[in-house]
């Protein structure tokens, strides 16, 4: 898998994305950073994929248990004024619609924590290496 992402000459700052396929996928910087705010931008292409993967999650361990889970609505709030110091705070508020009792709710929240991008958020040690292309 790989992500290519390539510069708009157009004189904004925003990248247009490339992942396996999926073309003009675009990131851009908020306005109060030079950007024109027409694309997410980084940061909230981290947080979406923390909600997305809850919310997969979640449904995915329904569908095994065969339980009503009819959908997931997942509200990401991000509180980024620490970032600077290494703290960077995510609340997730998830909602889960069907025909479930409380211990199925509280359950699918659970399981929704130990979904690949939360595990890899809060547990591991990510090595990034950046070098020049010739």
């Amino acid at each position: 898998m790989s992500i290519r992402l390539r510069s708009e000459r157009n004189g904004r700052l925003r990248e247009r994305a490339t992942i396996d396929g999926f073309e003009d996928l675009l990131v851009g910087v908020p306005e109060a950073f030079g950007g024109d705010g027409q694309a997410p931008d980084p940061h909230d292409y981290f947080d979406l994929s923390l909600g997305a993967c809850k919310a997969i999650t979640a449904r995915m361990y329904a569908q095994r248990k065969g339980w009503p889970l009819e959908g997931v609505e997942v509200t990401v709030k991000r509180d980024e004024r620490d970032e600077a110091r290494g703290v960077y705070r995510l609340e997730v508020v998830m909602r889960f619609h069907g025909d479930l009792d409380e211990a199925q709710r509280e359950r699918l929240e659970d399981i929704s924590d130990k979904c690949p991008i939360h595990r890899l958020m809060t547990t591991s040690d990510v090595e990034i290496t950046t070098r020049r292309s010739v």
